[in-house]
């Protein structure tokens, strides 16, 4: 994620996207991903924003690493007991077999369509054999900017299953839904849950 404006709208924005995405406990979907991977193994959370999602997975005894370009957002990531953050995105991840699950929910849609099977690639070269990916993103088709300006990159259903899978990974769960964002919009959504 290094689209200037992209990352301007975050940065004007950390606080009410914070507040945006707080709760009382782990969501249904980050409760799956808890569940599901090595007990007390390394996880990364990567566009984690505020780092709500890694504050909960250290919560739970995993080692939590979060990556964010945003310094606002990551200065909220790195204020959360146990996460280690750290100013970096999907172009930075080089590590093989370093992490039992990697959590990217809804931060790869904000790179570029061109980039997405190099990402994924990344992240199934960086997971250790048997680690878990949830991949949380918008569906559709191309690549547009939303009403606040920030670029959204779309696939459909059919390509991203197909991108997971033609990169070696074996799907265990999916689901789809509608909810509105940072800027209001109701948009489609789906989420994926992926083994190594």
């Amino acid at each position: 994620m290094n689209d200037p404006e992209t990352l301007s709208v975050y940065a004007a924005r950390a606080a009410e996207y914070d507040t945006l995405v707080q709760s009382d406990g782990p969501s249904a979907d980050m409760q799956r991903f808890i569940d599901n991977v090595t007990p007390g193994g390394r996880v990364l959370d990567i566009g984690c924003g505020p780092g709500a999602a890694a504050g909960y997975m250290a919560a739970a005894g995993l080692r939590a690493d979060a990556w964010d370009p945003v310094p606002e957002m990551l200065a909220m990531a790195a204020a959360r007991p146990g996460v280690t953050a750290r100013a970096a995105g999907y172009d930075d991840l080089t590590a093989a077999a370093t992490y039992d699950g990697i959590w990217a929910n809804f931060s790869m849609l904000h790179t570029p369509l061109s980039k997405w099977p190099a990402h994924v690639a990344a992240i199934k070269s960086a997971l250790k054999p048997g680690g878990l990916f949830h991949l949380g993103t918008k569906l559709g088709t191309g690549e547009t900017r939303d009403s606040i300006g920030r670029l959204y990159s779309y696939m459909d259903r059919d390509a991203l299953r197909a991108l997971l899978t033609d990169a070696g990974f074996a799907l265990e769960f999916e689901r789809t839904g509608e909810e509105a964002g940072l800027s209001g919009e109701v948009a489609p959504f789906i989420i994926l849950l992926a083994r190594a």
